[in-house]
Order: structure tokens, then sequence, then C-alpha cells
């Protein structure tokens, strides 16, 4: 099943609050976000921002963000102990984080400052009970062995100098893993993630998958990956329904050499090397194809045979003539225009 993407409806610096509004917004299934850049707009609104984290669900939540050429000081947030969803990112500091233990009520947290001050920050027990956790750490390395603890975990987006990755393994509730910026440590532990559906990889390098097995990932998406250039165990990801490959310029060949049943939609975006794209009858299930900016010759791929269920195609070479050709062939194919993510 994928991952449903809510709207985040952001409230920046306020005034005043509109209650109503931000109820209508909720009832309407987004997320709506408080927002401070500076503490000069915290004024007397935080409290009442408080009484609507204590009357509202985990979809209204507070964010910290920018406070440029100040850290933000975490005694803030005995200001707002109701709060249930918190972003403190686009920090580059921030001092007295050791208050989140005081956040009862907390059920999602992002983390985003750049001068984290503690590498050990997720060995508070209150962050135990989360559900929802993001957390990036550019400059110390972040102590990821307090994760065994989080036995609610259920989405995970985690980055940048990280040690003991592999207690990620233990999450046995976690369905959403993002990997931001975490270069060549080995991935043996998403074999243990029996319950994961979502897999996102995004930056730093690796040359390859290879150390994940056979699994139940619906939703797999390799981006801007320094140096990947093998996806030969893509046969492995057999439920998968949606594969999204971006910005790999050492990815040569992508080839289906053995039937997944489940895949529905395919897109390769600015794989600049990629020549061949093979085995499209093994994707019985496939419905959406979305080929951009790669070495893929059109006449070639589009000769092959290709799965009946196919109904949407877009292949984009960025030459105005060529892609003018090549969307009147798709036309003339039966071939709808791409819309949409």
């Amino acid at each position: 099943m994928r991952k449903i993407w809510k709207r985040k409806i952001l409230i920046n610096n306020p005034v005043e609050l509109d209650r109503v509004q931000i109820e209508q917004d909720l009832r309407e299934g987004n997320q709506v976000i408080v927002q401070f850049s500076h503490p000069e707009f915290y004024g007397s609104i935080l409290e009442e921002v408080d009484e609507l984290c204590a009357r509202l669900d985990e979809n209204f939540g507070v964010r910290f963000y920018g406070h440029y050429s100040l850290s933000f000081d975490g005694h803030t947030l005995l200001r707002i102990p109701h709060v249930k969803m918190l972003h403190l990112n686009s920090l580059a500091h921030a001092h007295n984080t050791e208050v989140l233990a005081t956040l009862k009520h907390l059920h999602s947290l992002h983390l985003g400052i750049y001068e984290l001050e503690n590498s050990d920050i997720l060995g508070i027990d209150t962050l135990r009970s989360l559900r929802d956790l993001s957390i990036l750490s550019e400059k110390k390395i972040l102590n990821l062995q307090y994760l065994k603890e989080f036995s609610h975990l259920e989405q995970l987006h985690v980055g940048g100098k990280v040690k003991n990755l592999e207690a990620v393994g233990d999450l046995k509730d976690l369905n959403y893993l993002a990997l931001h910026s975490i270069s060549k440590l080995p991935l043996h532990f998403v074999n243990r993630l029996k319950k994961l559906k979502h897999l996102r990889i995004l930056l730093g390098g690796r040359e390859h998958i290879q150390e994940i097995e056979e699994n139940e990932i619906d939703d797999l998406e390799i981006s801007r990956v320094r140096g990947f250039h093998d996806l030969s165990n893509i046969a492995n990801f057999r439920a998968l329904t949606r594969l999204v490959i971006e910005d790999q310029i050492q990815l040569r060949e992508v080839s289906f050499d053995r039937e997944m049943k489940a895949l529905e939609e395919l897109s390769i975006w600015n794989c600049k090397g990629l020549a061949r794209l093979t085995g499209m009858e093994q994707l019985p299930s496939l419905r959406k194809l979305r080929i951009l900016k790669t070495a893929i010759d059109f006449d070639t791929f589009i000769h092959q045979k290709l799965p009946s269920a196919l109904s949407t195609v877009e292949f984009v070479t960025t030459k105005t003539k060529v892609d003018q050709e090549i969307q009147e062939s798709l036309v003339k194919l039966g071939y709808q225009k791409w819309s949409g993510s």
C-alpha cells in the first residue's frame, strides 16, 4: 500500500490563530504546522498554540526553524508541553535540547540541527514512544543504538553521520525508512524489517544494494547515490508496485530478468549513462512508465515487447524536435502522457 503523503499547511510567525480554519484544514485530511523563525515572534501565542496541541491530534504541529545568528533555546518547549508533532529543523544551533524529556505527548519528531550538541540525544527516555522520527546530524556522529528501544516507531528518516545503523533492524513495526546521506554502511539490517513497505535511499554513496534479500517492500526510491551502478538484485523486491530511480549517472543497465507481478509504476529520471532497459515483458502489471534524460534509444526500446497493461508513457530526451516526434509516436501507439507525481 502506497504511503499517503498529507498536504502540509504552514502558518508562519502568526500574530493570531484562526482556530476555525485550522480545524477545517485538519478535517480535510491535511497537516497544519504553526512555525516560528525567531524568538521575537513567540509572543504570548505559544500558550494558545499549546491549547490547540492539547485538543487536536498529531496532525497539528509546531515548527521552529531559521533563528539565524541565534541558537534555539530548548527551554522554549516548556511553553508547549502538549505538542504531539514537533519540528526543530533548518536550525544551525540549539541548546537545552534535554528539555525534550518533558514532552510526554510526542508522536512525531523531526530534528535537523546542524550543530547537534548531544550525539546521544536519542537516549532521552520519553522519545521511545515516538511513531514518526526524522533526524539528520551533519557534524556530530549520531548514536543510533538507542533505537532498539523505540518499539512503536513506524516511520524513520535518518541521515548524516551515524553509528550503530544496524540498530534500525530492531524496529519490528517500521513501515517507512529513508536513509539520507549515509555512505557505504552495509544494509543487511533491512532484511530484519519484515513490515517495511517503503524504502528510500537518498544521497550518500554506495555501489549497490546487494545485501537486501527477498522482501515485501512495496515502494523503492534510489536518488543521487554517488557511485551506484548495480541494480541486478531488483527481482528480490518481488512485492514492488513503484520503483523510482533518479540522478544515477553510473547506472548503465536495468534488467528485469524475473517476473515482477506487482510493479505498476516505473520512473527513471536523469540517469544519463543508462543505455539498456530490458525484460519489460516480465512486468505484466506495469501501467505507468517514465523515462527522462537517459541514453536509451527510443526506437530500440519501443520495439521490444511491452506489457499489455501499459497505458501511460513519457519518454524525454530534452531535444525539442526529437521529443515532439517521440510524443507523436506514443500517441499513435495509444499511450497517454504521464500526469501527476
